[in-house]
């Protein structure tokens, strides 16, 4: 039979007219009595479609007497469509085990043409254009369904990600579910896969130091062959702010451990430490990533012309959606306050900084690749910059989109800059300040446009531009008046994008829009399902704070509930939640088997309630 994770596939050549293709496969006999007369054939199509076949192979394999043997088969490839972020293309090699013409296994390995390179001067190139990382770091839960893997959560995730102009995860900082690799291969996310958080010293007791001496590398080797079909993957981190970053003759063991089992792919690590760009440890790894240094980026070109550079790990921005703090401080490490954290994107820890400084870092040295952003989403657990004496805090504060998935304020910042093609004008904060009438409310907007011009109830404040290193507008002398307060983004001198918020009314009503109408009966997909509270015109009210109730009928339940707040600890698994301004979550689980239609029904006091229908229906193969 084909052993574990014993088919492979390398790619030697890639051109436009063919590629050159190569499936090794690892046969295992060692229970065979007589493991003579095997043959191997080898088809290459498009998954799922089995007819589909462009290339295809036999090759009868030498005599052996048992045991493990391997045999590679070379196939040529006409006219390759190649796996790209835009048009993630993928192949399947169909391996059979013929023994005397009688087929006795078989195995399928999903991959991609592509070529994948980092560079020093012109960053990543793929497939001959350079392509700027524009990443996230992601933890592996899934905010209110826990860590428990779920293909549907996964997949809307990268939605989100995608839609904010993202092309590439960090596993950070560890191996993935191999769900997320599968999905990122279909919907084209170039992935940095990442092995351990620590070495030999450890951070907290019983982490992976205690294992790391005996199983460092029988892991290794099992979590590289498990992942290295994949095109997503474009890289392997050998590890995260390690404690051992001047050990070079260490890093290099396990650069050696990894390029024996792939030795088309760079490893890396992310480096904290300032002085690993400098002092002989860069040399052990194929491309080096340095975590929050975007102000050493052009010293380190300097000192290594040759060597690939990325931010591993940048910004480290925290905020809370939807909460906004006055006075607006310029001090990066203020703007919290009753354990939330004010979302004007202007804070962080100490050690890290805001957007901004990352943006700016990057367009002085356009030779670094790209960054991963720590993170794309709030996750359970590190509450930074609270987690200490009192604090009911139970999640981050990091993320782009928060726990439920919701963007903050920051999503439009990242958009503006990962999307520029795409029309974009955000105005933050909101416009509903019953207490701060005619006080300073610094107005900020967020652009695709080079240039836009502010209106408070349809008068003028001024039109401003985007200046050198400059990655939003600013109005900081605004005093609010309620009513509307609209921006007109310009590009070329021409409109390119507008953006309005208004004063709400009172609370009147719910509103409900999902994700998708229609979901699979089989037990797992899942729906979900935001909640919004809104005036008798439809505006959010976003100091509204009501508990929602949620009931379904047909054949669902509810998987999770949940609203963002990183303070509120009610049970994920509750059937309603108070809405965290203005807004809540329902994800909804289809029942195995059984399709039909599924009503949803959200009922708060004081407020009118709102159906939704989402279809539950067989899936097609």
């Amino acid at each position: 039979h084909v052993a574990h994770w014993g088919s492979t596939v390398w790619l030697r050549h890639v051109g436009k007219d063919s590629a050159s293709v190569v499936v090794r496969t690892e046969i295992d006999a060692t229970r065979s009595p007589d493991p003579a007369g095997i043959t191997l054939v080898v088809r290459i199509g498009e998954p799922g479609k089995s007819g589909s076949i462009v290339s295809s192979r036999a090759i009868r394999m030498p005599e052996f007497s048992g045991g493990m043997s391997q045999c590679e088969v070379s196939l040529s490839v006409p006219s390759p469509r190649l796996w790209d972020i835009d048009s993630p293309h993928l192949y399947c090699a169909r391996t059979s085990v013929l023994r005397n013409g009688r087929v006795v296994d078989s195995a399928e390995t999903v991959f991609g043409i592509r070529t994948a390179v980092f560079t020093a001067d012109s960053g990543f190139v793929l497939n001959g254009r350079r392509v700027r990382i524009n990443g996230v770091c992601d933890h592996h839960d899934l905010g209110p369904l826990g860590t428990a893997v779920n293909v549907s959560a996964l997949a809307r995730q990268i939605r989100l990600l995608k839609d904010m102009g993202c092309n590439a995860i960090r596993t950070s900082h560890n191996p993935p579910a191999p769900e997320l690799l599968d999905l990122c291969d279909r919907m084209g996310m170039l992935v940095l896969d990442e092995a351990f958080d620590c070495w030999k010293k450890g951070k907290t007791p019983n982490d992976y130091s205690t294992l790391f001496g005996e199983w460092h590398e029988r892991d290794i080797r099992a979590y590289v062959r498990r992942d290295r079909n994949h095109a997503c993957v474009i890289a392997w981190s050998s590890g995260n702010e390690v404690w051992e970053e001047e050990n070079g003759e260490l890093v290099g063991e396990l650069r050696r451990i990894f390029r024996s089992e792939d030795p088309t792919r760079p490893v890396t690590a992310a480096c904290d430490r300032p002085d690993a760009g400098f002092d002989g440890f860069q040399d052990s790894v194929d491309t080096f990533g340095y975590n929050y240094k975007p102000h050493l980026y052009g010293k380190f070109r300097e000192a290594n012309p040759a060597k690939p550079l990325f931010g591993s790990e940048t910004a480290s921005c925290v905020s809370t959606n939807g909460s906004y703090f006055f006075p607006v401080s310029e001090d990066k490490s203020k703007g919290w306050f009753d354990s939330q954290v004010s979302s004007y994107d202007l804070y962080a820890p100490q050690w890290a900084t805001i957007p901004d400084v990352e943006f700016e870092g990057q367009d002085r040295n356009p030779s670094v690749a790209g960054e991963f952003v720590w993170t794309g989403f709030d996750y359970l657990g590190e509450p930074t910059p609270y987690g200490e004496g009192d604090s009911p805090s139970r999640s981050s504060y990091f993320g782009i989109l928060d726990i439920c998935g919701f963007r903050k304020d920051r999503f439009y910042l990242y958009q503006a800059r990962w999307r520029p093609d795409h029309p974009l004008a955000h105005i933050l904060p909101h416009w509903n300040w019953e207490n701060r009438l005619g006080e300073v409310t610094p107005v900020h907007v967020y652009t695709s446009g080079d240039e836009a011009e502010l209106f408070l109830n349809g008068r003028s404040l001024g039109r401003k531009k985007v200046g050198p290193y400059q990655y939003r507008l600013r109005w900081d002398e605004v005093r609010y008046a309620p009513g509307e307060l609209k921006v007109v983004a310009y590009r070329g001198g021409r409109k390119w994008a507008e953006d309005v918020v208004r004063t709400a009314g009172r609370a009147a009503r719910l509103e409900l829009s999902a994700d998708r109408a229609v979901i699979a009966s089989d037990g797992c997909d899942l729906a979900f399902v935001t909640a919004r509270i809104v005036d008798k015109d439809g505006l959010l009210v976003p100091a509204a704070d009501n508990l929602v109730r949620f009931s379904l009928r047909g054949p669902a339940g509810i998987a999770a509930t949940g609203n963002g707040d990183p303070t509120d600890h009610a049970s994920f698994q509750s059937p309603g939640c108070r809405a965290f301004h203005g807004q809540c979550l329902l994800i909804i689980r289809s029942a195995d088997g059984r399709g039909g239609r599924i009503t949803v029904t959200a009922e708060a006091q004081d407020l009118a309630g709102a159906d939704f229908m989402i279809t539950s229906r067989k899936a097609r193969r």
